[in-house]
């Protein structure tokens, strides 16, 4: 073969292929478009660092860095585009502390989503933005618990302005979870349609670290009819794990965070969160201590449980 000849063979094999490698290419571009376009890994973590600021004076229910909590997230949720649930973002409520002797002002933050099958039931994706607060004068900054569950919020809402939901989805940030779910509580009390139109309540309370790359789901040995929801594919390195429902032996978190008032309501629950760490409610719950690769893992295999939870339950 002369030289003419090889390159008219090159020339001619060169765009007989062409079309099947741009397809492939593209192919290959739409999947890595798609995992990259399931939320802001960045702001993901910025969100964390501004709730976990010294600044905010650990959250606690009423006191100063909590009210600078609740503007922050107020203001993003307008930032995103999320409609408020009630005539505006805050429901406000006030509750008395018999062991402190004292009334706390306290303010749940909610927002909706609108399902485009189904807008009159709704799936609550919740987490609490109240933290402990100052105790002996150090603060405790709470980025796990739960500045992590509170930012992984967002990040739903940024999965599901791209990816529109069959149900409604309420996005609950809860008020005073510290001091005995009272935000949880009192948006049950005064929840302004019937509570069987509450299909599900998704609870995200300390999603950002784990030494051993686990994330716990607690519900599904309790409401059999969800095992099938976390059933789903695994980033790298990652283990979804059920249990510490008094089923196995291990702690029980059934009534540990906003997910249990749900629970005592007969509503299904889906709780996510981390076994304690060294760190749980203690000044030492610090943004530097959160593992961003775990963190954006959970946040992923969340959205994925989602996606079925919203094609499936009923």
């Amino acid at each position: 073969m002369n030289v003419k000849q090889i390159i008219k063979y090159y020339t001619y094999f060169y765009f007989l292929t062409y079309p099947f490698l741009v397809i492939q290419g593209q192919q290959e571009n739409n999947n890595l478009n798609i995992q990259a376009s399931l939320f802001d890994k960045t702001a993901l973590l910025e969100r964390v660092k501004f709730l976990a600021l010294d600044s905010l004076e650990g959250r606690k229910t009423g006191e100063r860095g909590n009210l600078i909590a609740r503007d922050y997230i107020s203001n993003q949720l307008k930032k995103y585009n999320v409609k408020p649930f009630l005539n505006g973002y805050l429901q406000l409520f006030n509750f008395k502390s018999h062991r402190e002797k004292k009334i706390y002002k306290a303010a749940n933050i909610l927002g909706v989503i609108e399902g485009n099958e189904n807008p009159n039931k709704y799936i609550v994706i919740s987490a609490h933005y109240d933290h402990v607060g100052i105790i002996d004068s150090v603060i405790y900054n709470g980025a796990d618990d739960d500045a992590s569950g509170v930012s992984a919020t967002f990040a739903l809402i940024e999965y599901l302005q791209k990816h529109p939901p069959k149900y409604s989805v309420i996005i609950a940030l809860f008020d005073a979870e510290e001091l005995g779910l009272k935000g949880a509580q009192y948006f049950l009390k005064s929840f302004p349609f019937a509570k069987e139109n509450i299909l599900l309540n998704i609870n995200l309370d300390m999603l950002g670290r784990n030494d051993n790359n686990q994330l716990y789901v607690v519900g599904t040995n309790l409401y059999k009819q969800l095992k099938p929801l976390i059933d789903v594919e695994l980033p790298d390195n990652f283990q979804l794990l059920s249990g510490h429902d008094g089923t196995d032996g291990k702690q029980n978190w059934t009534d540990s965070s906003d997910h249990g008032i749900f629970h005592k309501a007969k509503i299904p629950f889906l709780y996510f969160g981390v076994e304690d760490h060294v760190d749980y409610h203690k000044p030492t719950d610090d943004f530097e201590n959160i593992q961003p690769e775990f963190y954006i893992k959970s946040v992923k295999t969340i959205i994925s449980v989602f996606k079925k939870v919203d094609a499936i339950v009923h």
